[in-house]
């Protein structure tokens, strides 16, 4: 007998008494940014490694330790998505999305990270991604939180924190990352290996380090926003004077440095302190080099991400299991006049009340059985069809969750009545 396959490590199944509650936030999240004027984009997970590498950068942690790369049988580099951005960026170049245009987009599905998994770390991670084109003043930037914030709310989630730094612009940071490195420079027995690997190639990504030994030397560091050029930092006051009106709360945290290369200006993290180390649920900030670095013309934008599974995870400590899906009623059926009837009468219920969920109990089975079925199901009610039931073109209901007499009404009124059956 050949050994049981098992899944790969670090990618997890979503099981049937999960999905409600994967659909159920990802319903939530769909419909606020529709209601904001999004549309969804959907792009291959499979992209040329090229792409990944010009646009996260070539020293990142994503690019030279995380990403699944393999040439393919033409010999061409190929990468499953780490994350969804640069696909977007691409497919409104290729398709022309972005010249001279304005465009909001979405995009939902899988990411592919080889990291050592842990509880809201995994190596296929599901995320949501909301981006915006074209548009350069900070009223968009506060849109975007303005939307996330939305989702926490309707999800009723209040354990999360926002934080918000401007990173300025590619010419304004050159003098800071000078700085950065003399200071650095000088406290370099302090550093961990990767700092000192990283002092040089990409100064900034060591105010992001979680190394506890270095948290009071990255406290004491020079601080970005004194080094910013005015328009960002007139851009920086715009946003968080729309978000005070707004009334959402923030923390600027000069600290946070986000972890790909492509970010410029506005940068935010809603952080919560309820999973552990894996604080950030939700990441974002302005990208407006990116187009033009790709290929395409200069166009400011700027986009956020949310992990689902770090989310999810949230809703189920704040607000516990979440949703069930439950069919409305378990048809059970006695003798073979009965079995050969119900799979028309659900089919009859379904179509006078479209959305209705009737499951038929299939395969046979004596009445208790189908019963203990029905019950287990989680349906609000039993429909109950025999023979005698069938001739005189009548049904049994019988509430399951609720202690009420078993009645009996004609197939025309059952609709009515399985709707009327708390």
């Amino acid at each position: 007998m050949s050994k049981q396959v098992s899944s790969i490590r670090g990618m997890s199944d979503v099981l049937p008494e999960d999905t409600p509650l994967w659909q159920y936030i990802e319903g939530v999240l769909k419909t606020v940014v529709q209601s904001y004027g999004y549309h969804e984009l959907r792009v291959p997970v499979v992209e040329r490694t090229e792409l990944f590498k010009r646009s996260i950068g070539e020293v990142t942690d994503i690019v030279e330790k995380e990403m699944y790369t393999f040439s393919d049988r033409n010999d061409e580099s190929l990468t499953l998505r780490p994350e969804g951005t640069a696909g977007i960026v691409r497919a409104g170049i290729g398709n022309g999305l972005l010249y001279n245009q304005k465009q909001k987009l979405w995009l939902t599905g899988p990411m592919f990270r080889y990291e050592k998994p842990q509880k809201g770390r995994y190596r296929q991670f599901y995320q949501f991604d909301v981006e915006a084109f074209g548009y350069e003043g900070p009223d968009i930037d506060a849109e975007l939180i303005m939307i996330s914030a939305r989702v926490w709310k309707l999800l009723g989630l209040d354990a999360l924190e926002l934080q918000l730094n401007s990173l300025g612009t590619p010419e304004s940071r050159v003098t800071y990352r000078a700085e950065l490195i003399e200071y650095f420079s000088a406290h370099k027995d302090e550093l961990d290996d990767e700092s000192q690997a990283r002092l040089l190639r990409n100064p900034m990504r060591l105010l992001d380090s979680k190394h506890p030994k270095m948290q009071a030397l990255i406290e004491a560091a020079p601080r970005i926003t004194d080094h910013l050029d005015n328009e960002s930092a007139e851009h920086f006051a715009g946003l968080q004077e729309l978000l005070g009106g707004a009334g959402i709360k923030f923390k600027v945290n000069s600290r946070l440095v986000r972890g790909l290369d492509y970010y410029s200006r506005t940068v935010f993290e809603w952080v919560t302190d309820k999973l552990g180390a894996q604080g950030a649920v939700c990441s974002g900030g302005r990208y407006d080099g990116l187009v033009e670095h790709l290929g395409g013309k200069a166009t400011p934008a700027i986009g956020w991400a949310v992990g689902l599974e770090r989310l999810i995870e949230l809703y189920r400590v704040t607000n516990g299991a979440g949703p069930v899906t439950a069919p409305d009623a378990y048809l059970v059926a006695v003798g073979d006049a009965a079995a050969a009837q119900a799979l028309l009468f659900a089919e009859m219920l379904r179509n006078e009340v479209p959305g209705m969920i009737v499951e038929v109990n299939c395969g046979g089975g004596s009445y208790k059985a189908q019963f203990k079925r029905a019950d287990k199901s989680g349906a609000r009610v039993a429909l109950i069809l025999g023979e005698q039931e069938v001739e005189s073109r009548q049904v049994g209901i019988k509430a399951l969750r609720q202690d009420a007499e078993q009645f009996t009404v004609a197939w025309e009124k059952a609709a009515a009545a399985i709707t009327s059956t708390e």
